[in-house]
């Protein structure tokens, strides 16, 4: 019995960890359901970029489309939660870094990427660098009126 939790517990812990869109949808609290949606983001690129080291496109642009969908979600639920960035910074600041490292993580992917694959992060690219801007402009400037 004993050795069947150890092999159970090994298990768990080498299964890789994924972001989960739904659980991030579920998360009733605003601020942390940005969080869960940032985690979810990151883990649906490395999905993409493992998919990509497969030759799986297909699965490569579900994956980003799900990096964009994750970015959005962190985005307005930080909205809607009515704060002022600059009273409130906390979740603010952690949605602006993690947007900030996953436009490197998509920049370096798409220079990773054959010449032909590029144009399929584009738009990703663009909406998660408008988030950004936007997280940092609240942050400098406070709620808009």
């Amino acid at each position: 019995m004993r050795w069947n939790l150890y092999l159970f517990l090994l298990l768990a812990a080498a299964a890789p960890v994924r972001g989960d869109l739904g659980a991030a949808r579920a998360e009733p609290n605003l601020e942390k359901r940005s969080k869960l949606a940032m985690d979810s983001a990151v883990a649906a690129l490395h999905e993409a970029r493992e998919a990509y080291k497969d030759g799986d496109n297909r699965t490569v642009g579900t994956k980003v489309t799900e990096v964009e969908e994750s970015v959005n979600l962190a985005y307005t639920s930080l909205m809607q939660t009515g704060k002022d960035p600059r009273k409130s910074p906390k979740w603010f600041k952690h949605a602006e870094i993690e947007t900030r490292n996953l436009l490197r993580s998509l920049e370096s992917f798409q220079h990773d990427m054959n010449f032909d694959d590029r144009p399929m992060l584009e738009k990703t690219k663009e909406r998660v660098q408008q988030v950004h801007d936007e997280l940092l402009t609240g942050l400098m400037e406070g709620k808009r009126k």
